[in-house]
């Protein structure tokens, strides 16, 4: 049956509302084909991979999962261990391989693949020791399931998803990074403790790079659906602006505390990926902060980077990027986020 326009998708001059909420993405390519069986392939089962894939299998989200890493004795063993617990998840068939016919026909591909970051560790100081890697990774990735989406974890996440595209010759919209998707759900934490309430009536965003120079956006942050600082301004309740970047510099060094006391973060990153798995394999159409092809948004111009912004997921990818009013500041912030990310890309030769 032939959908049809109503007044709720049509303004009064025939503009589609739909469409003026939200900008394509350059490069873009229609929704893959659907399969009867969902399959995701995690690559790498380390402490992040296998949070991802636990936390998967406990929502239910696909038919098939693979796990793909060097270590074999390691692999089997988290193979087993999950398989193992058959009888307490939803039916999920469990496959795991150091070869890469494991991965043939993956709807998501999410990589975790990398060198662990240590304490004190720079993300941008752990590209060199995965750029090679990637290279000897994407492109039977890409090869054995074409119509995939490339979701990259590993770090530095906005320059890895950058050699993830260059290196899988994928459309634009196909090759998403985990971005700053944590960082908004450590940022709305942070926010909702401070005014006692629960995370999930925040709306708020981290964007820009995952690291130091990403963007805190303060004026589109909302509680119940109230802007939160227009509704402080109003009330004349006084607000310090070093208040708002010490709980902006807590989210930065967030991953930082964890790595410093537990040696690795897993169990965030975990349901973050999940989250977007959920979002792009149900077309739920819903809105992250994730890692695109950022040339053209908010006046960056200039190179092609990788960075996250407001983006709506579904089957085909990023659907489209969210059309956020931001202040002067914060897209000159954003820029220089930009430029950063470039400064790195630019030194690639990918």
């Amino acid at each position: 049956m032939q959908k049809t326009a109503s007044s709720s998708t049509l303004g009064p001059d025939g503009l589609n509302i739909a469409e003026s909420f939200f900008k394509p993405i350059q490069n873009a390519s229609p929704p893959p084909p659907i399969s009867r069986n969902t399959k995701i392939s995690v690559i790498g089962v380390g402490n992040v991979g296998m949070a991802i894939a636990q936390t998967i299998l406990t929502q239910g989200l696909v038919d098939e999962i693979a796990l793909l890493d060097v270590n074999a004795n390691k692999l089997r063993g988290e193979m087993l261990d999950l398989q193992h617990a058959a009888a307490f998840l939803p039916r999920t068939k469990i496959s795991a391989s150091v070869d890469y016919s494991c991965t043939v026909g993956s709807d998501l591909v999410i990589v975790t693949a990398g060198a662990r970051q240590i304490a004190g560790e720079s993300r941008l100081n752990l590209l060199q020791r995965n750029l090679a890697l990637f290279s000897k990774m994407v492109p039977p990735l890409a090869k054995g399931s074409p119509d995939c989406i490339l979701l990259i974890v590993s770090n530095p996440v906005d320059v890895l998803t950058y050699v993830a595209w260059k290196l899988s010759g994928f459309p634009s919209n196909r090759v998403i990074g985990s971005g700053t998707n944590l960082d908004s759900s450590r940022f709305r934490f942070l926010i909702a403790d401070h005014l006692d309430l629960n995370a999930q009536d925040v709306q708020a965003y981290i964007v820009g790079e995952h690291g130091d120079s990403s963007v805190a956006l303060w004026s589109s942050i909302s509680v119940g659906g109230v802007p939160i600082l227009s509704f402080l301004e109003r009330q004349q309740i006084v607000y310090e602006k070093h208040m708002l970047e010490k709980i902006h510099k807590e989210v930065v060094e967030g991953a930082y505390e964890v790595i410093g006391l537990k040696g690795y973060t897993s169990w965030a990153i975990g349901y973050s990926v999940a989250s977007l798995a959920r979002s792009i394999l149900r077309d739920q159409r819903s809105i992250h902060p994730v890692s695109v092809l950022a040339k053209g948004f908010y006046g960056i111009e200039g190179g092609e980077p990788f960075l996250s912004l407001p983006a709506q997921l579904g089957r085909s990818g990023v659907l489209g990027v969210t059309n956020i009013h931001l202040t002067e500041e914060e897209t000159e912030k954003l820029r220089e986020s930009a430029k950063t990310i470039l400064e790195v890309q630019s030194q690639l030769g990918v």
